[in-house]
């Protein structure tokens, strides 16, 4: 470690986290190419050779001329994403399924308030939770 100054380390590090940045880079270009609906196959293989054959001047031109249509598909895969976050949610609080069934969640509620109520004895409680979780 002697011969290797300090300043080289940093240089290293450095070098190493924009290697790393810009693999990043090139597969956000990438996956953005086969994400983008509007381009025909022939206008992605285009895009996908100058990509890989000039990689520094590929993606530069490619986020100079594409970039704000790239935010765009990012943004919208976002709120597509959040939309069916909330829907499943929504989904699963009210209790419906797929089938459009009740959950077991809530028929347990129900039962544990008749048992509160006095309706149901504890066997009969018992045994309709059993029939219910099986």
């Amino acid at each position: 470690m002697d011969d290797y100054p300090l300043l080289n380390l940093f240089l290293t590090m450095l070098y190493l986290f924009l290697w790393v940045m810009w693999f990043f880079l090139l597969f956000k270009v990438v996956t953005d190419l086969f994400r983008d609906h509007t381009l025909n196959g022939w206008a992605k293989a285009g895009w996908l050779i100058f990509v890989i054959l000039l990689p520094y001047l590929g993606v530069l031109i490619y986020l100079i001329v594409r970039g704000r249509s790239m935010h765009e598909r990012d943004a919208k895969a976002v709120k597509d994403s959040e939309a069916a976050f909330r829907q499943y949610v929504r989904e699963a609080a009210s209790g419906e399924g797929s089938s459009g069934s009740t959950s077991h969640v809530s028929d347990l509620t129900k039962l544990a308030e008749l048992k509160d109520k006095g309706a149901l004895n504890a066997e009969e409680y018992e045994r309709a939770k059993a029939k219910l979780l099986a």
